[in-house]
């Protein structure tokens, strides 16, 4: 397959649902329960319920929404450490589009905006470092958002600000990281879950084999997946020969973007720049131990946390939003009590509703507001 055409024929998707129903059926027997498949990044998410994936599974099959949306999973106290930052005199603060409306506990980005703080959303780290260029009188920070999939081109971004001595940039770093997540859902007493679809798009940055440990120690099968439909319904395909066997092996996919061992020079890159915390504070989920990086003491001048006051406080999500259930899996979003009510697009008050990749905001925007058995 060369174009994107080719994998959202819907000739070959008609032939793979035939075949994961005919499979689904043969399992049926053994089962007391659906199948609980987690694809765990919000791009998959998005393109299930884009293409009407999930009405196309049979009953026996249910798709669980994971935590691989950054934005999603930011916890409260971050946001306002966000604010705390942009309101700083003579401060540029930068970030991707996605972050700006999602709420803290006072404001979100673009109320601050709104309020005078200059905030502006650009597309990259580089952009970001652009602007310290054009504004030597500026402090300009960049908000470091997202899973190994951004982690290299931010760090690409403070080994070139190095490079050229600019010394008015700096890094809000709340990279986060796939493994130990994953790991927190598998150890969560809440999941019973029969298999994975993995993030093509971290996969393509670390490769393939840090997620053997699912298989080896979880018992469970994993796919790293694309993000096309006929990629998903492959991957669920794949997953379900792989459970009628009763194999548990970490299969490949999206063979045409990730190899085996990952991108060198984005690994190298990571390496340098960032190393690991101790643990990270996740909304929804928690704490949990190494499930975040920081920069390496080398780059300290770089370092936001360090360059400025940051309170670091932790505020609890309001009592009325369930974003945590939802991110774990245990709920549905149309299982909250305030969503597509007090929590809609317009009015958000939980991360999920926001984002591009947020579950709430996939089941909102494509109309998905009741049960599938409704």
């Amino acid at each position: 397959m060369k174009f994107v055409d080719e994998f959202r024929d819907t000739q070959k998707a008609q032939t793979l649902t035939k075949a994961i129903h005919a499979i689904a059926c043969r399992l049926a027997s053994s089962q007391t329960k659906p199948l609980q498949i987690m694809e765990f990044c919000g791009g998959h998410t998005h393109t299930i319920f884009r293409y009407g994936i999930e009405q196309m599974l049979p009953d026996s099959i249910e798709m669980v929404h994971g935590p691989g949306c950054p934005v999603c999973v930011l916890p409260m106290g971050r946001v306002d450490d966000c604010v705390t930052l942009a309101e700083l005199p003579n401060v540029i603060f930068t970030t991707f589009g996605d972050a700006m409306r999602v709420p803290g506990s006072k404001k979100s980005l673009l109320q601050a905006k709104a309020d005078g703080a200059d905030i502006r959303m650009t597309y990259s780290p580089m952009d970001a470092l652009s602007l310290a260029r054009a504004n030597p009188s500026k402090e300009v920070i960049f908000f470091g958002l997202g899973f190994e999939t951004t982690m290299p081109s931010t760090a690409l971004t403070v080994l070139q600000a190095e490079r050229e001595g600019i010394t008015n940039f700096s890094l809000f770093c709340n990279h986060i990281t796939t493994v130990p997540t994953i790991k927190a859902v598998l150890d969560s007493p809440d999941m019973k879950l029969d298999g994975f679809l993995a993030p093509g798009h971290v996969a393509m940055v670390i490769g393939e084999r840090p997620f053997d440990f699912i298989a080896k120690d979880y018992h469970k099968p994993i796919v790293v997946t694309g993000f096309e439909p006929l990629d998903i319904l492959h991957s669920l395909w794949m997953l379900l020969q792989q459970i009628e066997q009763g194999r548990s092996e970490v299969e490949n996919q999206y063979s045409r973007i990730v190899q085996a061992n990952g991108n060198t020079a984005a690994l190298e890159a990571i390496s340098q720049v960032f190393e690991i915390r101790e643990f990270f504070e996740w909304r929804g989920l928690g704490s949990i131990d190494h499930s975040g990086v920081r920069m390496k003491q080398a780059y300290t001048n770089f370092d936001a946390e360090k360059k400025f006051a940051v309170p670091n406080l932790k505020i609890a999500d309001p009592k009325s939003c369930q974003c945590g259930e939802v991110v774990k899996g245990v709920i549905k979003p149309w299982d909250c009590k305030i969503f597509g009510t007090k929590c809609n697009p317009e009015n958000p008050m939980g991360a999920l509703m926001v984002s591009s990749e947020g579950a709430c905001a996939a089941y909102f925007n494509n109309g998905y507001n009741e049960q599938k058995t409704a």
